[in-house]
């Protein structure tokens, strides 16, 4: 009687069987799960950011989930500005109708999505994978009291842009056409404790506006309550640095995110990675404290990822970095710095 017919014969249970003899199989790690999480009344937050808010999705790490965001404007609004009615998502017009628990802020957040395995003191490694556009139009616009410069522009004002999705261009105007680069505006976790608005740019990532968050780059968000409650949304067509009127090409967009749970990285601040650059980050109500922070955070990343000294990594920053004003419309400013992946060479061989 050979070992197995053993096994057979004393009955043994079929999982301690094949444990036994075929542990190869049994423990085989789970393949990460492919999620859809549309936008709806019940599965976004209107305007917030929240430690307390419950998810409406959970993943595991390494899963991907299709999302879909709106364009963050009234309805009524869309089609006083010259959007046809038949144009207007209906999930849209449904959350306007039904969604009364909102804000501070005003942006509709797909989520928020709980990461298994997520903890306060991890990073959230979000990798975009893909995004589309949602419909054939975006909008801009300012209002009195919002924008840098709304003593010169104290009136209303949206102006509906139509999308080529086929050639990648919005049509400004005549003779004016702007390529299209998709990304979302405010991608996000919860905070360290209680509800705060949309609007403001921190800790949290949230409504970063960074317009070099494209297809194929990585964002990299300190997890500050469990499971990190991701919510995304603010979808943009294109934007220019600054967004200086408040709004961009203001659209909705689908988009394909995968969650990985860092645990060997820990992070004050967001930081980002793209195909060709590193990319630091401060965020502060006043611009010279931002920019003062996005070059800290790039000499402490240069410290420690690239082992450069103190004095060498303040050096490099200055000869091959560039400082971008990200943002300085929404509360806290935005100054994003990068720094190309070329100029570091591989060891030789």
């Amino acid at each position: 009687m050979n070992t197995f017919q053993w096994m057979l014969k004393a009955s043994l249970p079929l999982n301690l069987l094949l444990l036994l003899c075929c542990p190869t199989v049994a423990q085989q790690p789970t393949a990460p799960a492919n999620h859809s999480l549309e936008a709806t009344p019940k599965t976004i937050a209107f305007g917030y950011y929240s430690a307390d808010a419950p998810p409406v999705l959970r993943v595991k790490s390494g899963d991907t989930v299709e999302v879909h965001t709106l364009i963050t404007s009234d309805p009524d609004k869309l089609e006083h500005a010259g959007v046809p009615p038949g144009q207007v998502e209906q999930s849209l017009r449904d959350i306007f109708r039904e969604v009364k628990d909102r804000g501070p802020g005003g942006h509709v957040l797909t989520g928020p999505i709980f990461v298994e395995g997520a903890e306060p003191g991890d990073v959230l490694e979000v990798r975009i994978l893909a995004i589309r556009l949602a419909i054939p139009y975006a909008y801009n616009g300012f209002a009195p009291g919002s924008g840098f410069l709304p003593e010169d522009f104290p009136y209303p004002k949206m102006k509906i842009i139509p999308l080529d999705d086929k050639r990648m261009v919005a049509r400004f105007a005549p003779g004016v056409e702007i390529p299209l680069h998709p990304f979302f505006g405010s991608m996000g976790v919860a905070p360290p404790a209680g509800r705060i608005s949309s609007n403001p740019p921190w800790i949290h990532a949230g409504n970063l506006d960074n317009k070099d968050l494209v297809v194929g780059t990585t964002l990299y968000i300190p997890v500050h309550a469990a499971g990190a409650l991701f919510e995304v949304g603010d979808g943009h067509a294109g934007q220019g640095d600054g967004e200086v009127d408040i709004t961009a090409l203001e659209t909705s967009l689908f988009g394909t995110l995968q969650f990985i749970v860092r645990k060997d990285m820990h992070l004050l601040w967001p930081r980002a990675e793209t195909p060709t650059h590193f990319m630091t980050m401060g965020l502060h109500e006043n611009l010279v404290e931002a920019t003062k922070l996005a070059v800290h955070e790039m000499i402490d990343f240069l410290m420690t990822s690239k082992h450069l000294s103190r004095d060498d990594a303040y050096m490099l920053s200055s000869v091959a970095a560039d400082l971008h004003i990200t943002e300085l419309v929404d509360g806290n400013k935005g100054v994003h710095m990068m720094i190309p992946k070329a100029i570091f060479l591989s060891p030789p061989k």
